[in-house]
């Protein structure tokens, strides 16, 4: 057994990689925004994706393979896929607000899914972070200004990111991190390739590139890779408040760029930051047989995918 001290060392690690990864998606926005207004999306997103696969792949490809890793990677890999062109495609019938709003409800799905997939009541102090979370993202966003087609598709946006949460949160623990992100990096890449040659094409000029670049290796293969680590050690619900630093992060950079977000934006940025700690430093019950149970069926699983592996 791990000792505690040992245990909430990783704990902290994780953690840290998690608000990294917040940080990083969160750094999206900025650059998302100037550069999809002389590229199309899907071809974008194809760049993007495969610039994060490849920059992965050649480090993947010395490490030992598991069990079933391509196939959970293609699986969160195509939970992404469905969040990001439900995402996009919600975008043509909503405010960008009501959109942030909206996908950030994952915040909720993700304890829900889990409640339901476990049979266990979320603990209180989890319970009070989602609260504090959801009022902190109506304060930092607006929330709805309306619910028609383009919310509905946006709400099934949520459920695609939250389900890839839930993905990772059941996986990423019997997988080499970086082979397991870069089967998901690269099936959202690939699938949308052919579709991306489509819609516009991939002639962009040199400023959108460059913000292809930088998207690929630091909020793709850098966040995504942060995201998958921090979940092999952080369960799905708290991991999902945490990567709520994504929008305080966007809010924070906006400021810095000239936005200025307002009494309601500070506050509501300043709450979320309260239900991280309150997630983080909150009491947490101790684990139930079923879940030690579930854990040991889980080290059993990567001990035999292990003996499947190449050497390196």
């Amino acid at each position: 057994m791990t000792p505690p001290d040992a245990r909430r060392s990783v704990e902290r690690r994780a953690t840290a990689a998690l608000v990294l990864a917040g940080f990083l998606f969160g750094s999206t926005f900025l650059v998302v925004k100037d550069a999809v207004e002389r590229a199309a999306v899907l071809p974008f997103l194809s760049s993007r994706f495969l610039i994060g696969g490849l920059v992965l792949l050649p480090v993947a490809l010395r490490r030992p393979p598991s069990r079933d890793e391509v196939r959970h990677g293609i699986l969160a890999g195509l939970c992404l896929l469905a969040g990001y062109v439900l995402q996009t495609i919600g975008l043509q019938w909503t405010t960008s607000s009501s959109s942030a709003f909206i996908t950030y409800l994952l915040v909720v799905l993700v304890p829900v899914m889990t409640s339901l997939s476990t049979r266990t009541l979320p603990e209180r102090s989890l319970a009070a972070a989602v609260g504090l979370a959801l009022v902190g993202l109506f304060l930092l966003s607006g929330g709805l200004k309306g619910f028609g087609r383009g919310e509905v598709l946006t709400l099934l946006c949520a459920v695609a990111f939250a389900l890839h949460i839930v993905v990772l949160g059941r996986t990423a623990a019997r997988h080499d991190a970086v082979r397991l992100t870069c089967w998901q990096v690269l099936t959202v890449g690939v699938a949308c390739l052919v579709p991306g040659a489509l819609d516009g094409g991939y002639r962009f000029d040199a400023s959108v590139w460059g913000a292809v670049a930088f998207l690929g290796v630091g909020a793709t293969a850098a966040a995504f890779l942060c995201m998958v680590w921090g979940q092999r050690s952080v369960g799905e619900s708290r991991a999902a408040i945490i990567l709520l630093i994504e929008p305080v992060a966007a809010a924070i950079l906006g400021y810095a760029a000239g936005d200025r977000l307002g009494w309601r934006g500070t506050a509501g940025a300043a709450v979320i930051l309260v239900a991280v700690l309150v997630a983080e430093l909150g009491p947490r019950r101790p684990p139930a047989i079923g879940g030690e149970l579930a854990a040991l069926r889980g080290a059993l699983d990567a001990a035999d995918g292990a003996g499947d592996r190449r050497d390196p």
